[in-house]
């Protein structure tokens, strides 16, 4: 049963196109997910249907076939993602070699949809106030193979200090109501009330606020939710522009969005495949471009350049971070990070241990391809063994990249009989 305040405001929004409204809320729900291209090409799958009109590498699939379980989901080939989830990013228009943050990141739909279009260059920093969403985040850009994020766990406002006029592009999926996940989730119509819609916009003005700074003049912000109430959509949007004259609103070609004023655009799930979203485009055209100072690299180690050496692996261009007792690769142009609250600056390559080189598991999902390489067909039982952490017979000598398939998914080291697993204990089936 839907909130009885929620209808009234619904049917007063909608007029003439509430009972269809209501009755689309009745269907079952669209799932889609989207192909991963910094894995490599798409490949074909028997469940994998019609194309998401606004998400060129998204597709909607059978909810009978449970992709979450595919071997190829572990490998980072595709997310999991509700289809006008996409559509934010879509309007945000990442480019390859931009600096980018995603404020409001976990769990990383929009985090790494942005890295794909990003082709692995450029500085992507994604942030997420809350301590155990933000570990979430960190998990699925070490899984998506996406080497050039920073990860935060900061309050905005923190970012917009340190970073001011920082970002070509800023994107806030402002954490909201939810009215627009009715459908998909339970949890938001229990938890719903006025007074939360008053809260969260509330909250989202002061995000917006921290946004603004961080966005570069002549740079891009995007403002998105998946809520219909217009105290956290287009009001939230108009008090912004008001407050900040630095900024206009920025048409776009949208044609799956229903257009309103202030270059916002509405998704109703009466009119498309997808459940409801909200998004603004604005273009900052005044203030001043900020000077960040970059995080100094270090000299890769020894026991690195040998491991290197030995499976042929070539690092883009990057720079070398400590963090504790990780060494990372860093994207060339990230900013310092001292006293940021950092769960990944960049691409875990592994751990010096004892005048040896240990790979971490993000650097397997991250390569392509070595010198040393054992691939097993996705639905082999080598590859179910290796997923369930146990040896698998090979003549391979050494550190092994394993591969479903075309795709990277984890590291063994073989004494030319068998390869000793070393998938992560947390990861295996």
């Amino acid at each position: 049963m839907l909130p009885e305040a929620f209808l009234v405001r619904m049917q007063a929004q909608l007029g003439a196109e509430y009972e269809i409204f209501l009755k689309s809320l009745e269907r079952p729900r669209a799932v889609a997910l989207r192909f991963n291209p910094l894995k490599g090409e798409a490949p074909e799958l028997p469940f994998v249907g019609e194309p998401v009109p606004w998400e060129n590498r998204g597709f909607y699939y059978d909810p009978d076939s449970r992709p979450g379980l595919h071997v190829y989901h572990e490998a980072g080939v595709y997310y999991l993602q509700e289809a006008s989830a996409m559509a934010p990013v879509t309007l945000l228009d990442p480019q390859p070699g931009e600096k980018v943050c995603d404020l409001c990141a976990a769990p990383g739909g929009k985090t790494t949809q942005i890295a794909g279009r990003m082709e692995g260059k450029g500085f992507l920093l994604c942030n997420e106030i809350n301590p155990k969403r933000a570990k979430i985040l960190s998990r699925n850009i070490e899984r998506m193979a996406v080497a050039n994020a920073l990860v935060t766990n900061e309050h905005p406002a923190n970012l917009a200090k340190r970073f001011p006029g920082f970002f070509d592009r800023v994107l806030v999926d402002a954490p909201c109501s939810g009215e627009g996940m009715f459908r998909k989730e339970e949890a938001a119509v229990t938890d719903w009330s006025q007074e939360t819609v008053e809260m969260c916009a509330a909250r989202q003005a002061e995000i917006l606020h921290s946004a603004a700074q961080l966005v570069r003049p002549g740079g891009r912000l995007v403002y998105s939710t998946c809520t219909f109430a217009p105290e956290e959509d287009e009001d939230a949007v108009a008090s912004f522009l008001a407050a900040h004259p630095e900024f206009e609103p920025e048409p776009m070609e949208a044609p799956w969005f229903v257009s309103g004023e202030n270059a916002s655009y509405r998704m109703w799930p009466h009119k498309l495949l997808g459940e409801g979203h909200f998004a603004a485009v604005l273009r900052k055209t005044g203030g001043e471009e900020g000077e960040n100072p970059e995080a100094k690299g270090e000299k890769l180690p020894k026991e690195w350049l040998s491991f290197a050496k030995e499976l042929g692996l070539r690092l883009p261009e990057g720079k070398a971070v400590s963090f504790g007792q990780n060494l990372y690769w860093a994207p060339e142009n990230m900013p310092d990070i001292s006293r940021l609250k950092v769960l990944r600056p960049g691409l875990e390559l592994g751990v010096v241990k004892k005048d040896r080189f240990e790979p971490a598991h993000a650097l397997a999902l991250w390569l392509s391809a070595c010198k040393n390489t054992q691939s097993f067909a996705p639905d082999s039982e080598e590859m179910k063994a290796y997923l369930h952490g146990e040896v698998v017979p090979s003549d391979k000598k050494g550190w092994c990249l394993i591969k479903a398939g075309d795709y990277s998914i984890g590291w063994a080291k073989g004494d030319g009989w068998v390869l000793k697993n070393h998938y992560p204990k947390g990861l295996r089936r």
